[in-house]
């Protein structure tokens, strides 16, 4: 199922605080070194570019980007930093790799309330079970069963709350699209 940006764009106007769930763009597999220091593939550089541009183009630049202390994740981030220019503060966090959707949580819970628009950029199947978990039931079934099988690489879930991060509670935010590098096309 096809997203038009432009649509989540949109929808997105109408919320005070936005949240942008990101896979890592696509990897190289895993090798000698271990999948905590899996570079990017020439595939994830042309993904992470184009998911960018994307945002860039839909006004969703992030404030702020909470953002895994993996090689892939960071080398995801740094190319995207290209488009967004200085924008965003970004985070490192290793409990991004290994500390699961509690990680998320508390990215959510310690951003300050100034900032409108956050992204986490994480792993699988981390970032697919937070958005679930983190979907209203007001954002529709078809939009939510995009995450059952899990998000594809730099695949985004895109939310909109006019309650500040630190507030967000499980189920109350609105799933506005999940978008693939695809639909940026």
């Amino acid at each position: 199922m096809a997203v038009k940006p432009g649509k989540a764009a949109k929808k997105a106007k109408a919320y005070q605080h936005i949240l942008i769930i990101m896979r890592h763009a696509k990897a190289e597999p895993f090798g000698v070194n271990g999948d905590r220091d899996r570079p990017l593939a020439d595939k994830g550089l042309k993904q992470a570019k184009a998911v960018a541009k994307g945002l860039l183009d839909m006004k969703l630049v992030p404030d702020r980007i909470a953002c895994s202390a993996a090689l892939r994740t960071q080398q995801t981030c740094e190319k995207m930093l290209k488009t967004f220019g200085d924008a965003p503060k970004v985070d490192y966090r290793q409990s991004l790799y290994d500390g699961g959707m509690q990680a998320v949580l508390d990215e959510l819970a310690h951003t300050k309330d100034k900032h409108r628009v956050l992204m986490v950029l994480g792993h699988e199947p981390t970032v697919s079970i937070a958005s679930q978990w983190l979907a209203s039931a007001d954002s529709g079934p078809a939009t939510i069963d995009l995450l059952n099988l899990g998000m594809s690489t730099a695949s985004v879930a895109i939310f909109g709350s006019d309650k500040p991060f630190s507030q967000w509670q499980l189920h109350e935010a609105d799933l506005l699209a999940v978008i693939t590098p695809k639909d940026f096309d």
